[in-house]
This record gives structure tokens, sequence and C-alpha cells, in this order.
């Protein structure tokens, strides 16, 4: 599974909106979030769909966000890590 590239990451424009929106992050490259120094989240693209990769208790955890149900649980997941 790759790194999503620019046209994958036009296409999720919407959820990359959402996560910008979040007070802590910090995008270094588009799509690639972090948390103070540490990586906290980056997304994939994959024949299967779109995932995202989300840094929840010191790993990373993969989500499906190919539906409007899987964005809205990676969304409340990734504001529950970075209240934690």
């Amino acid at each position: 599974m790759k790194h999503a590239g620019e046209q994958a990451l036009n296409s999720i424009e919407h959820i990359i909106a959402r996560i910008r929106e979040l007070p802590g992050l910090t995008e270094r490259k588009r799509g690639t979030f972090y948390r103070k120094s540490d990586a906290f989240l980056h997304f994939h693209e994959d024949p299967a769909g779109m995932f995202a990769d989300l840094k929840c208790d010191g790993d990373f955890v993969r989500y499906r966000v190919s539906t409007a149900k899987e964005i809205a649980a990676f969304v409340r997941d990734a504001k529950k890590a970075l209240e934690s």
C-alpha cells in the first residue's frame, strides 16, 4: 500500500480539511500531520480504497476512509487521540 499521491489526496480533500481544523496538528506535507515532533497521521491509496494511518496510544492504526461512516469514525477517533 503506497502513500497517497496528489491525485488521491485531491479526492479526499474534504477529509483533509476536517483534520486541518483539529487543534495541535501541523501539516508538514500535504496530508501528513504531526503532533509536536511526532508523526500523527497520513494517508494511503490502494485499489481497495483510501486509508489513513492514525497514531493511537503510540501505535499506528489503519482506518479505511472511503465511506461517510468510515470517515466519521476516523475523525472521531482522531479527536480522541488528540485528547489523550
